[in-house]
Parts: structure tokens; sequence; C-alpha cells
């Protein structure tokens, strides 16, 4: 398969301070990504920068072929790249169907107006088709204030989805969902996700998550890629198990200790 995303000496600097240093990485289509890596390492430096939030200060980035260096983040978005955050970003003072609505808006005009419409029937049933494919329909007229963790974070995909991306970036899906949703929660994203054709590349510390969805995995270590393998291979790698596996685990030993 062809690679839909191409990253070439993706590199990114802050005065002295290399966040990511020759970055070379390829997303073929329909592709399960995880990203793993300790906090600084260099993952969200690198989701940015695909997405626009960050300018590189060297390399290039492809999309489907086209160069897209550099690119604001709505631009990215129109192309065909969606993500979600780790925070959830959404309109709390609104109904759950409202912020579809303008995700869909958002990501279905090129040019925005004052007098573009958002209730339009087409609008309106494909915000919903969006939010029963992601098993949260019935939440439409809910405001977002009052859904638990768990539907927010699904709601925040959703409104990525709703522009039918063809890569979908997800940023630590699963934190702050509880530990018994876990697992529901990502079953849900990746089926619709796969339903969708989408390929998706997703950054995330529980290795559980990383070795039941991602058929390939990206280790950052300071900045650099440390492998780049199938998940099996990747996780069993000596410096990965040293400076990534070990360190997570006993986070999350840390982590369940202080909910005990």
């Amino acid at each position: 398969m062809a690679a839909i995303l191409e990253t070439k000496n993706l590199t990114k600097s802050f005065g002295a301070v290399t966040a990511a240093a020759n970055i070379n990485v390829a997303v073929e289509e329909g592709e399960i990504v995880g990203v793993i890596g300790s906090n600084g390492a260099g993952k969200t430096t690198f989701i940015n920068m695909v997405t626009g939030y960050l300018k590189p200060s060297g390399g290039d980035i492809f999309f489907h072929g086209e160069k897209i260096t550099g690119l604001s983040p709505r631009r990215v978005t129109m192309a065909g790249i969606c993500r979600s955050f780790q925070v959830a970003q959404l309109f709390l003072e609104l109904t759950v169907l409202e912020n579809m609505l303008i995700a869909k808006s958002m990501l279905g005009c090129r040019r925005l107006g004052w007098f573009s419409p958002l209730k339009t029937g087409g609008n309106y049933q494909a915000a919903r088709d969006v939010l029963d494919d992601y098993g949260i329909g019935e939440y439409g007229k809910a405001l977002v204030s009052t859904l638990p963790q768990g539907v927010r974070k699904l709601l925040d995909i959703a409104m990525a989805m709703v522009g039918n991306p063809t890569l979908l970036l997800l940023d630590e899906p699963t934190s702050g969902v509880a530990i018994e949703e876990k697992f529901g929660l990502m079953d849900t994203v990746m089926e619709a996700v796969g339903r969708s054709g989408a390929a998706s590349l997703f950054v995330e510390h529980d290795m559980e998550i990383i070795s039941r969805y991602a058929t390939r995995v990206i280790a950052f270590y300071d900045g650099r890629i440390l492998v780049d393998a199938p998940t099996e291979q990747a996780l069993a790698h000596p410096e990965v198990r040293q400076y990534i596996v070990g360190s997570e685990l006993h986070r999350q030993e840390m982590e369940g200790d202080a909910h005990a």
C-alpha cells in the first residue's frame, strides 16, 4: 500500500532544546499505529507538527503525496487529517448535538461566514449518524457539562470524524477514563474508525491498550524514534522495555496505589 502520511527528517527546536529530531514516519491506508514514550519524549510535538499546531524547524510532511508542511490547522483538517485532544475540546454550555453541528459546519465549509447555516437537514443527519456510530446518540439533547468523562471523550472523537477524514490522530484517548471503561471506549472507537476506512494513529501511555489495538508501534525517546515495528516486536525491544515500558508500568502501579 502507498503511504497516506509521510514525514521526512521532521525536526522541532525550541531555542537550544530539540524536542524532535529527524522524525521519519510513514502511515498506510487503514493502518492502526500506536505511539508510545515517556513524558517529554516528543510524541505530542510530532502530532502537533503534523496537524499544523507547531511549525517544524526542519523537514517535510506529505499527505497523499502533497506537501503540507507548515499549513494551518484548519487547512490540514480540510486536507483530511483530523484529531482529538488529551483534554476534550468541547463547548460545555451547549448540547451534544449542537457541538456536532458546529464541528460539521467547520469541517464542511471551505469558507466560513456569519450567515453559513448550522442547522441544515444534511448537517443534522450527518451529526446524528456519527453520534449513533459512536454509541452516544441517546445523549444528543444533553448538555456537555453533564456528561461522564467517557462520553466526553467519545464526543470529542466523533466531532473529529464528522468531517470524514482519511487519517485520525488521537492524543491519549483513554486518559481520564475509568479503568473499567477503557476497553469498551476503545472498542467503540476502533470499530467506528474501521467502518470509516480511515487510518488511525494514537498516542497512549497504557500498554494494555497499545497491545490490544495497535498493529504497529512507534516508540519515541528523547525527541527521536527509538523503534518503529509491529506491536509485539516493538514492546519486546530491550531499549523500549528499559526506557518506556518499565517506566510506564511503574507509573501505572503508582497511580493504582494512589486510587486504592
